[in-house]
């Protein structure tokens, strides 16, 4: 579809501005053909002469105000035109009074004192086009000036010889303004992409009439008036270029040093005109060579110093701030190098054991002192030819060269014990000795290696490793792909999970508890799983260890807390007194800050405490067995209910009882599955119904799913059952839908 003219224009463009910078333009180019026009002598002919540039400057300052996009180059060209039609008209004004003797050529100092504004403004659009640094520096094009000059005046004494110098000076400068001003305009069509945008080929015009019009009186000492046809054409172009649409173009990256080339093109050309000079030549080509050459000189200067400031930044970028390790890009990188050269390699990934504590028992400074010391030890066995990193939070990675005449997979296991030797001692943290462990996984190449290899797979199999280390409690291991092949991917649903939390991936399933006696729903257990946008609905086994194990579990508790307690909060409005039940993690425990969380939940909601239960299993209660007992009675302090989870697999069962504000047991579906068939279970089943019930302790069973089961539990005096024989875990709406279509008593109120 072809656009109209007017379609052409950005919306809300000033036509009217066009037409009068257009009209005044024309009447300027009538009188100049008609020889009416020779000199700005009178006070009419100069508003003649600076009427086209009054309607320029509206528009640039239309377009600086009207559009935010590089509205800073507009600004400035905007300046300029208003400087350069002040300039010459009030020089003007002084010729037409008569003081010709005092005024010097108008259009020469206008063009002077405009071209800063002018040149910022152009580099600053060449800029928003690409990546060259250094928006507004006058050096280059200062440079670029003088070194014309000096040209036009080393050229000025063949074709011109009959003319002095003195009088073509002024000439000189505005070729060297509108040459470099020209050039930079066109750089944008260059290194921008923007060949296919007419704007800088017409920006480009009204400097390009300057140069060509002072190279014609440099040839034939004629000078053209003020307003010369050429001039207005220009104008009127300039003024086109600022009312149309830009062309869609993708910006185009430049490399830095393209800022360098125009100083060094200055020290060229200056050096030859200073030879030239000393050969045959005025004075000013000397000076204004020289003048060129410093500015050049100290616009190098000024690259030195950001050359410097760049190779900081490069180092910053490649380094982790807190230990002044190399940081996962440059571990990449090095990597590569070595894997792109052929050399055998072996990649070791280190993670450390209980951090997550430190952090949430001694603060996130003692954490960081952690790993400054970790940095210290492990720096004093990573041999020179080797690159330690820290990837993020506790992990660590090392890239080795491996020997000539040394097995990779024997210098990985070599790499593996020392690295682990350096965690035998304890760490002198904030006055206290804190032993902290860690899990080491390798992975090791070869060139004689089949199949394609990168980095990525590298630290994708030393993850495998590193977290089959960390589940087998050995904490060392290498790579071995019959073992370790499903867990290749586990360094990849982490990243997915990192991502997927913020997400509002993970969604809550609820598995009713019904008394067992009346057949009520007396409350529901949430049980978090994960919609994965590509692998569907993923149960807790297949994500929670991985949370675990890579910190993610604080950030996901706190989500499974809050879908619960908002869906509490729903059915809460509808009459129910539904109680909901929430699994806690060992590092849950661990986090002081959980209870105040908890507090400031239901309070959001309107949720009373009495109506949540906190799920913990006797084997998170032995991790740290005084720091999560401060956190489960300050959540029982909250009203919240405790119920210990997995009831009788653990081994301090009776003295947790003694020691916990509990509020619920929940024998552990192993005792379910036997209960009809084994006496010895039923015995324990019985005894531990009893216990409970004379500590005032309510009894949840597990894991049930027949009749007889259930039959059984009843006679024991167990409260309440769970399990598939009543449903399995549904999200919210078909859990309602189950009650509705069971008819079961329940004391949802308000459901149909």
């Amino acid at each position: 579809m072809r656009l109209r003219p007017h379609d052409r224009l950005l919306p809300g463009a000033p036509v009217w501005g066009l037409a009068v910078t257009g009209l005044s333009a024309a009447v300027q180019v009538v009188l100049a053909l008609l020889g009416r026009m020779p000199a700005v002598d009178t006070p009419l002919r100069l508003l003649v002469a600076v009427l086209p540039y009054l309607g320029l400057a509206v528009l640039l300052g239309w377009r600086a105000r009207s559009v935010p996009h590089d509205r800073d180059v507009w600004v400035r060209m905007s300046r300029g035109c208003l400087v350069l039609v002040g300039v010459i008209g009030c020089l003007g004004l002084l010729h037409a009074l008569g003081l010709e003797r005092a005024v010097p050529d108008a259009s020469t100092v206008g063009v002077l004192v405009a071209f800063p504004f002018f040149y910022t403004g152009l580099v600053r659009w060449n800029r928003y086009r690409t990546n060259l640094a250094d928006p507004g520096d006058l050096l280059n094009g200062a440079g670029g000036v003088l070194a014309v000059v000096a040209v036009c005046a080393v050229l000025a004494e063949g074709p011109a010889r009959g003319t002095e110098w003195q009088e073509l000076r002024s000439v000189a400068v505005q070729v060297a303004v509108g040459l470099v001003l020209a050039g930079t305009a066109l750089s944008a069509a260059f290194l921008g992409a923007m060949r296919r945008d007419p704007r800088p080929w017409l920006v480009s015009v009204p400097f390009a009439t300057i140069t060509v019009s002072g190279l014609v009186t440099l040839s034939t000492g004629d000078a053209p008036a003020w307003g010369s046809p050429a001039s207005a054409v220009g104008v009127l172009c300039l003024a086109t270029a600022v009312a149309l649409r830009p062309t869609p173009s993708t910006p185009q990256p430049t490399d830095p040093i393209g800022s360098t080339v125009g100083a060094f093109v200055v020290i060229v050309a200056s050096t030859v005109v200073l030879v030239a000079a000393q050969l045959g030549g005025t004075p000013t080509a000397s000076w204004c060579a020289a003048l060129a050459v410093a500015c050049a000189g100290l616009r190098l200067l000024v690259n030195v110093r950001e050359l410097a400031v760049l190779v900081v930044t490069r180092r910053e970028a490649l380094t982790d701030e807190l230990t002044g390790l190399a940081n996962r890009r440059a571990v990449l990188r090095r990597t590569a190098e070595l894997l792109d050269g052929g050399v055998p390699t072996a990649f070791a990934l280190l993670d450390l054991d209980r951090f997550k504590e430190v952090n949430d028992g001694l603060g996130h400074g003692a954490g960081d002192e952690l790993l400054q010391l970790v940095t210290q030890r492990l720096r004093a066995v990573v041999r020179d030819s080797d690159l330690l990193g820290r990837l993020g939070g506790d992990e660590f990675a090392v890239v080795a060269v491996v020997d000539p005449g040394v097995a990779p997979e024997v210098a990985a296991t070599a790499l593996c014990r020392r690295l682990q030797v350096q965690f035998a001692e304890p760490f002198a943290l904030h006055g206290m000795s804190v032993h902290v462990g860690a899990s080491i996984g390798a992975t090791t190449w070869r060139a004689d290696q089949v199949g394609p290899v990168g980095p990525t797979r590298l630290l994708r199999e030393a993850d495998a490793a590193m977290y089959g280390a960390k589940r087998s409690g050995r904490g060392t291991a290498l790579y071995d792909e019959s073992e370790h092949a499903e867990g290749g991917t586990t360094l990849v649903l982490v990243e997915e999970l990192r991502a997927g939390l913020p997400a509002g991936e993970l969604v809550l399933h609820h598995q009713p508890q019904v008394d067992i006696r009346t057949g009520r729903v007396e409350g529901v257990e949430a049980l978090v799983r994960w919609a994965h946008p590509t692998r569907g609905l993923l149960g807790p086994g297949e994500f929670l260890p991985v949370a675990e194990a890579h910190g993610l579990m604080g950030a996901l508790t706190d989500q499974v807390l809050a879908g619960a307690v908002a869906q509490l909060a729903q059915w809460q409005d509808r009459g129910s007194d539904l109680r909901m039940s929430v699994n806690l993690s060992a590092s849950n425990l661990l986090d002081s800050r959980l209870p105040r969380r908890v507090a400031a939940l239901l309070e959001e909601y309107g949720v009373p405490a009495r109506c949540l239960t906190l799920e913990v299993t006797e084997t998170v209660l032995l991790a740290d067995s005084e720091r999560s007992t401060a956190v489960i009675s300050a959540l029982r302090d909250l009203g919240v209910e405790i119920s210990i989870d997995d009831f009788g697999t653990g081994y301090c069962s009776l003295a947790y009882l003694r020691q916990l504000p509990v509020n619920e047991l929940k024998l552990d579906r192993s005792f379910t599955a036997d209960l009809v068939s084994d006496v010895r279970t039923e015995a324990i089943v019985a005894s531990t119904v009893e216990l409970a019930h004379r500590l005032g302790l309510r009894v949840v069973a597990e894991g049930v799913e027949d009749e007889c089961t259930l039959a059984r539990l009843s006679a024991l005096g167990c409260d309440q059952s769970q399990g598939y024989l009543h449903s399995p875990p549904l999200p919210a709406a078909e859990l309602e839908a189950w009650v509705a279509d069971r008819g079961v008593a329940v004391t949802l109120a308000g459901l149909p």
